[in-house]
């Protein structure tokens, strides 16, 4: 059997971890938009501004050209940000051969449609094999070689299989899961309460607090992604409260620290200009509110993270509000 090459599109921190991953097992070409970051690569075997501690494999090759990284590819990973994600496609749609899998690693929603990366390469790839890499991994710590799990969700279970072949390496355990919709959904939402969470921590909130929120905020967060069609079980795993855990509480966390600094009183902007990375909580919020209104799920923690991020209210008020709302029974919303 002939080995497989990948094309990966994306420099930030979380792509280029899981290209140095993938190049254990097979040859691996990084796409990145910033021509310094591919001369880095290439030459230093490193990519200062998001992992600035880390050596990269020598057989890790960065590209400009979106071409050269795809033409070739047995297998296209993407890992760019929600709201360049379709734009990024589209040019990979040129170059792409017929029926090359796409796996998405990112967590976040596209604004305008509220669509889930895998469904906007259904639209944009279709007959494509589309697939979700996720869980709680803090790409710092997997370049550092500690011990971490993540899942690989497609429907395809043929495929899934091969492709975890691809990911898996060493202390970086994959699983495979059939539930794309929930998988990808536990990424995308637990970053909202992550940002609830890390707005409690700057108000300087107890473990207690912290333990409440998540829990509440996993089970709102399952609602809704079993409403859109995820299984309830995937919320209990690695890419729903395995996620949520790592978000919510590591120093590590974009979604934690925005909370943090709302927290502390800062705005919103404020916070987003002083950020290397995407914080995709924040720009997901205004998507996942309407889609907890389309499908008539209660989330009132995203609600007030909702309203924070968009500055219809500060932390402090928020924070009042998520603790002051009458309890009921445990298995109702609120």
């Amino acid at each position: 059997m002939k080995q497989l090459k990948a094309g990966l599109l994306g420099g930030g921190s979380w792509g280029t971890t899981v290209a140095a991953l993938m190049c254990r097992n097979v040859p691996v070409t990084l796409w990145a938009r910033n021509a310094d970051t591919v001369a880095e690569i290439n030459t230093n075997h490193s990519n200062t501004t998001y992992l600035p501690d880390a050596m990269l494999p020598e057989s890790l090759v960065a590209s400009t050209s979106i071409e050269e990284t795809v033409a070739d590819a047995d297998v296209v990973v993407m890992g760019i940000p929600s709201q360049s994600f379709r734009e990024v496609l589209l040019e990979v749609k040129q170059h792409i051969r017929a029926w090359v899998p796409v796996i998405s690693l990112t967590k976040g929603l596209e604004l305008d449609t509220r669509m889930r990366m895998t469904e906007i390469i259904n639209e944009v790839l279709p007959g494509h094999p589309v697939g979700v890499l996720t869980g709680p991994n803090l790409a710092r710590e997997i370049m550092a070689g500690q011990a971490a799990a993540s899942v690989i969700a497609m429907e395809d279970e043929i495929i899934v299989k091969e492709l975890q072949n691809v990911f898996k390496s060493g202390l970086f355990r994959v699983y495979t899961n059939t539930d794309v919709i929930g998988c990808e959904l536990g990424g995308v939402l637990k970053n909202i309460i992550a940002i609830a969470v890390g707005m409690g921590d700057g108000q300087g909130a107890g473990d207690n607090t912290r333990a409440a929120l998540i829990t509440r905020g996993l089970a709102e967060v399952t609602r809704l992604g079993v409403a859109m069609g995820g299984k309830p079980e995937t919320f209990a795993g690695l890419a729903g409260m395995g996620d949520m855990i790592a978000t919510c509480t590591s120093p590590q966390s974009r979604n934690r620290h925005v909370g943090i600094e709302l927290g502390k009183g800062r705005a919103m902007q404020e916070i987003i200009d002083d950020m290397v990375m995407v914080a995709e909580g924040a720009k997901s919020a205004p998507a996942v509110m309407a889609l907890a209104e389309e499908y008539g799920v209660e989330m009132p923690i995203a609600s007030d993270v909702y309203r924070v991020v968009s500055g219809q209210t500060n932390a402090r008020g928020a924070y009042r509000g998520l603790l002051r709302v009458t309890a009921g029974a445990e298995s109702e919303p609120g």
